[in-house]
């Protein structure tokens, strides 16, 4: 339907594919290396159909999956990684309902996988301190949940709110607030902690994103030195490799 999200892929040499999202509407084309097709050639048709485009090339055309998208939407920051995030999921433990606090939107790909791990009775809390990124997760979150409407007949959860503040500096807020779990994806996630455990409940589970072992020393320092009521339970790095199967 016009207003929904489509993903054409193009096979490419040596057994790539590109990837192409576009949001629907009746007067626009979609442009790809092999040639451009109109947007009214696509609407109507189910998904999963091969359409060609002007020059010939073959588009397989459907609905993107939620990690297809964060990682074709509209980015500034670095996003976390669908891999890493479904790690982050698994080891937080949200459960439908839970209220979780994210410190640090970026581009709202956690905020995404975290509102519907938490569903529609389920809250998300999610600061920023950079009004050009709280501003894109905004964006692209309702970018996802209107175009899921239109292709689903259904609502996406409104469960998301987007808060334009310095986490650390967030304490009063924390007060009227039970936290099931937080995940933090900051630089200095150690500035973030003082102020949200004590909203935190007992036994839940704070997960933090961090780039380099360097950060993560520096965190499990300022826990240890501020004394802290964390336990570390453990560190990981998410590998992903790709396989090619081919015909010999």
């Amino acid at each position: 339907r016009a207003g929904e999200l489509a993903l054409a892929e193009v096979r490419r040499k040596h057994n790539t594919t590109l990837k192409l999202l576009c949001r629907l509407a009746a007067e626009a084309v979609l442009g790809s290396p092999g040639g451009v097709l109109p947007h009214r050639d696509i609407i109507g048709r189910l998904p999963g159909q091969v359409l060609r485009a002007s020059g010939g090339a073959r588009l397989l055309l459907r609905r993107p999956s939620l990690d297809e998208y964060v990682l074709l939407m509209p980015r500034g920051p670095t996003i976390a990684y669908p891999k890493d995030i479904s790690a982050i999921l698994m080891m937080m433990d949200v459960y439908p309902g839970d209220t979780v606090l994210e410190s640090g939107s970026g581009s709202g790909a956690m905020s995404l996988f975290l509102s519907r791990a938490v569903g529609p009775k389920g809250r998300v809390l999610s600061y920023e301190i950079r009004d050009d990124h709280h501003s894109l997760a905004k964006k692209n979150y309702r970018r996802w949940r209107s175009a899921w409407e239109i292709g689903h007949m259904d609502e996406w959860p409104d469960n998301v709110e987007f808060i334009l503040k310095d986490i650390s500096t967030a304490a009063a807020d924390m007060k009227s607030v039970t936290l099931d779990a937080v995940v933090l994806d900051m630089l200095n996630p150690q500035c973030a902690l003082p102020v949200v455990h004590p909203s935190l409940k007992e036994g839940g589970v704070c997960a933090v994103y961090l780039a380099n072992i360097t950060q993560v020393i520096d965190l499990l320092d300022a826990i240890r030195s501020c004394k802290l009521p964390f336990l570390c339970e453990r560190i990981i790095e998410v590998t992903h490799r790709s396989w090619s199967v081919l015909p010999a």
